[in-house]
């Protein structure tokens, strides 16, 4: 019977060992490499063959969705007018193990005739492409975790590794913050807790909950059933917020002697309640309910006047929550 767990941990530390010994080739090349990147007027384009172009691939989109415009482009289809794809404005990143992959190399002296730079990440510094290339990064590693010796593992997980390395290295040099991440990825939970504001998901106008701090809590309480927010904004004669009632103060209230007939919804209100402003991401707005066991929040503007409100149904109909 063979051990599993024990084979999958062999497998782990050789690998472990293989993303340390990255180490020592973050070096003036690999300083060179992002200097060229970073100064790329085009786009940056990722090329390798089989498992290496599956991780160029993720390269390329690593590269692309965190500040530095990339994609991948199959050696074998750039043989067959994908080439047309590059211009000289661009920086080309080759990624073969070996660094004699005849599909890449078939298509190095078009890359040097267009006259777009040339990076080669590789395991073996003196191969052809890496004497080709106008600055090589070394991606060598000592064992593959495939007993055989012929399956890439090690080798293609250092690939990744030093793969995101030029991309974090980038990002931090380009000062590329969470908004910036947030415009291409619009899609999913990240995007929207990122980019998604609240003035994308307040009611507004006639749909704000909001009565003046004159009017009577039986008033007040209407106010709350026709519009379905649990609470209602209370303002004085200048529209300004004074205060707020929930559902919790209607509780609250139960069991003190007022007259929902006849006692203003001042009387009762909180006052100073948390605010918002519109331009708060949806995000921001669930953690400052979270932090404060609140429900709801009315959104002021500059003047501290109700322009908006929202709850945590809003934020969960939105996929913020």
């Amino acid at each position: 019977m063979q051990n599993f767990k024990q084979l999958a941990k062999n497998v782990i530390n050789i690998e472990q060992q293989a993303i340390t010994e990255l180490l020592q080739y973050i070096d003036d090349d690999f300083e060179l490499a992002c200097q060229l990147m970073y100064h790329c007027k085009g786009r940056v384009i990722v090329i390798g063959m089989g498992k290496s172009g599956h991780i160029g691939g993720k390269i390329a989109a690593t590269l692309a969705s965190t500040g530095t415009p990339a994609f991948f482009v199959h050696p074998g289809e750039a043989s067959h007018g994908d080439l047309g794809m590059i211009t000289s404005d661009d920086v080309v990143l080759t990624i073969s193990n070996s660094g004699e992959t005849v599909e890449v190399l078939a298509i190095i002296p078009v890359i040097k005739r267009i006259g777009a730079k040339l990076i080669s990440m590789t395991g073996n510094a003196d191969s052809t492409l890496a004497k080709l290339a106008d600055t090589h990064i070394c991606i060598k590693v000592s064992t593959e975790a495939c007993p055989l010796g012929l399956a890439p593992t090690s080798s293609t997980t250092a690939t990744l590794v030093m793969g995101d390395a030029l991309a974090v290295a980038l990002l931090n040099a380009r000062g590329f913050t969470a908004d910036d991440f947030a415009l291409s990825h619009p899609g999913g939970s990240l995007g929207k807790r990122l980019l998604l504001r609240l003035e994308d998901i307040m009611h507004q106008e006639e749909r704000i909950p909001v009565v003046a701090d004159t009017a009577f809590i039986k008033d007040a309480l209407v106010e709350m059933s026709l519009k379905g927010l649990g609470m209602t904004a209370v303002v004085n004669k200048n529209n300004v917020l004074t205060g707020l009632f929930t559902d919790g103060d209607l509780r609250r209230i139960l069991d003190e002697e007022v007259n929902i007939h006849h006692d203003t919804i001042a009387s009762v209100m909180t006052q100073k309640p948390r605010t918002a402003h519109a331009d708060m991401l949806a995000a921001q707005a669930l953690k400052v309910m979270e932090d404060n066991k609140i429900n709801g929040l009315i959104v002021v503007n500059e003047l501290n006047q109700p322009i908006g409100a929202m709850n945590m149904h809003d934020l969960l109909k939105s996929g913020v929550l």
